[in-house]
């Protein structure tokens, strides 16, 4: 009997976890259908068999999921799906969030900023869940399951140095940051982020998702967000600490982004 499972997925906000969602589950059989909804963060699974293989995958994703249940569910509609259409259009994110981690992570040493830096690696998450989802398409379990464990090591350790050069700036070592390089670079962020959203809805079928795609990638925002606060602090202040503390939050973001996808590989 097919059956129709709902889960609340509260640290599912935007298309990076969704896509992460969708290669915890994509060795799992009998899965027939995923629906997501970003807006509530839920999705709805239809599937024959068992229900506890699948709750506990997206379980070791650590997105602080609910199981709510399940019910018949008669038949299931095929989703729209156009493979092709939905690969261009994941790569055109891919390049958008791979080009600001470049641009932050180059103007972010070159300006002394470690928000900037730390944004250019929340920036290179999403391109590697993105770049991920793309290698994934056709390809083997064991050979997604390696390219994503390699990645989220390379996040974790990337954002680790970067938590290490502030400790090291906060007891004195360093510049103070160029405000003005920090407002401008976390402002061209923030439209590659809305940019990258107008593109992702175009990969959803029917309107909730549509609807859902409309919220802004929350993480991102507030981060570009937070960046540009902290230029304005130091302007005012002509102190390195409010890029310190901004710096000290997003890297810690990075490693919780770096350890869910490492539990792909698992």
């Amino acid at each position: 009997m097919m059956k129709n499972s709902t889960f609340q997925i509260k640290r599912m906000d935007c298309s990076a976890e969704e896509q992460m969602v969708r290669m915890k589950l994509s060795d799992i059989a009998g899965i027939e259908r995923l629906d997501f909804d970003l807006a509530n963060r839920k999705l709805e699974v239809y599937h024959s068999g068992s229900i506890e293989q699948i709750a506990s995958a997206i379980h070791e994703l650590n997105l602080n999921d609910t199981y709510i249940g399940s019910e018949d569910a008669a038949s299931v509609i095929p989703a729209d799906s156009n493979d092709s259409h939905q690969r261009k259009l994941l790569w055109y994110v891919l390049l958008i969030n791979a080009f600001f981690f470049v641009l932050e992570m180059t103007t972010g040493f070159i300006s002394h900023s470690m928000g900037l830096v730390a944004d250019s690696l929340d920036m290179l998450a999403d391109a590697l869940v993105y770049g991920l989802s793309l290698f994934a398409v056709g390809g083997s379990i064991i050979r997604k399951k390696k390219v994503a464990k390699v990645s989220g090591y390379f996040q974790f350790a990337l954002a680790i140095m970067g938590f290490m050069e502030v400790i090291r700036r906060f007891f004195g070592y360093g510049e103070t940051p160029e405000f003005r390089t920090m407002i401008i670079i976390s402002l061209l962020a923030l439209i590659g982020n809305a940019a990258s959203l107008v593109i992702l809805r175009r990969t959803k079928s029917d309107e909730a998702h549509i609807k859902a795609s409309q919220i802004f990638t929350s993480n991102d925002v507030v981060i570009n967000i937070g960046v540009m606060i902290a230029g304005v602090l130091v302007y005012f202040t002509t102190s390195r600490l409010p890029d310190l503390i901004v710096g000290t939050i997003v890297f810690a973001i990075v490693v919780r982004g770096a350890m869910s996808i490492m539990k792909l590989a698992k």
